[in-house]
């Protein structure tokens, strides 16, 4: 349990309370798995009593899927952040989240050099965790509905975002995809169908699937062989 020494205790907000207490469900269910996500384990890092999580949680189902949400969304805005939407729209034509942002101020874009990232990060053994969690949460939401929901909402998020990329790919004429919504998802069940071996056969997988997602979106997006691979150095 984490310790707290003498001192005055700051009264957190409602809103930061339930901020802190997702985000530290979040990190157990990424680095242990959601199982691990109980009222009682969450109050033992934050250094509370359980019954203070429960007042925000009284289902854990929902804290679980809430952290689930929490750590996938965190991921993705780090591997591929939401894309500035086309001049005269609003983003919703291009299935992009709503009130989303350009993040970089209305600067112009790379798409290709965005998605040369994006398979460069997600091929590093930091993803792995993100891996697992999604393997996790895919098995668990088959007995939690409540789960399914996020996992579910959290998949068309992923879609959607990289939707956006390939289609601002064909506008600049970087790719060539007649349906940059299909071409998405294929691209991520890809990516999905390689991490379904997280858990086992580590030392036979490596080798053969490596840049099978790549592969996959360099040929829906019809570009030559080893476009996507990150430069060197």
């Amino acid at each position: 349990m984490t310790s707290r020494g003498p001192g005055k205790r700051v009264r957190k907000t409602p809103v930061e309370r339930r901020h802190e207490i997702v985000t530290t469900a979040a990190r157990i269910g990424l680095t242990e798995g959601l199982e691990c996500i109980t009222l009682r384990r969450v109050a033992e890092e934050l250094g509370v009593q359980s019954g203070l999580v429960g007042h925000y949680f009284p289902a854990a189902d929902k804290l679980v899927a809430e952290a689930f949400t929490s750590a996938t969304m965190t991921e993705l805005d780090g591997l591929l952040p939401e894309w500035p939407a086309r001049p005269g729209t609003t983003g919703a034509e291009d299935g992009a989240e709503d009130g989303a942002e350009d993040p970089g101020g209305g600067a112009a874009r790379d798409p290709l050099g965005a998605l040369r990232r994006f398979f460069g990060l997600i091929s590093s053994d930091d993803f792995d965790d993100v891996s697992r969690l999604w393997l996790n949460a895919r098995h668990l939401s088959r007995y939690r509905p409540v789960l399914r929901e996020h996992v579910v909402e959290q998949e068309l998020l992923w879609c959607r975002r990289i939707e956006r990329v390939v289609a601002a790919g064909v506008e600049t004429a970087d790719f060539r995809c007649g349906d940059p919504w299909a071409a998405a998802v294929r691209i991520l069940v890809a990516i999905d169908g390689t991490s379904a071996y997280i858990n086992t056969s580590e030392e036979h997988r490596a080798g053969p699937l490596t840049g099978v997602a790549r592969a996959v979106a360099e040929t829906e997006l019809g570009l030559p062989a080893g476009a996507l691979e990150a430069a060197a150095g």
